[in-house]
């Protein structure tokens, strides 16, 4: 299977789920993670009202900014009801800014319990980065 520039997709793994995402950079690489996540709870959103969401985060390293970003838009979407289909992510360092566009939930048919750090390491590939994101369900 020929990979496209940047993507997601869901891979076997034992107990929990796993996800394989791929960017050329790391702001690209968190958006993927986001949809591939989204994805994954298979949610279904209501047309309006659609709802803009800041987040700003900070972190010690890539690895963490990622799993901070994810565990941020399940907690909204645990806390809030609110799912989300459309990313943007800014970086400056590892300090992240990012507007999330959703909408209500009106179906959600998975849950996940927490986004881990098993096994999570960013690798550098020829074509930009690469990842595996364990998530506990």
């Amino acid at each position: 299977m020929k990979k496209t520039t940047a993507g997601y997709r869901e891979i076997s793994h034992t107990a929990d789920w796993a996800l394989q995402v791929w960017a050329p950079d790391l702001s690209g690489l968190l958006v993927q993670a986001a949809r591939g996540m989204t994805a994954l709870l298979d949610l279904q959103l209501a047309e309006a009202p659609r709802l803009e969401h800041l987040l700003t985060l900070d972190a010690a390293d890539p690895e963490s900014l990622l799993v901070s970003f994810l565990t941020e838009i399940l907690y909204i979407n645990e806390q809030e009801h609110l799912g989300f289909d459309a990313f943007q992510v800014s970086l400056d360092g590892l300090h992240l800014e990012a507007r999330l566009w959703g909408a209500p939930v009106t179906t959600q048919r998975k849950e996940i319990k927490a986004v881990t750090y098993h096994q999570l390491a960013i690798q550098t590939t020829p074509h930009g980065l690469e990842t595996t994101l364990v998530f506990d369900v």
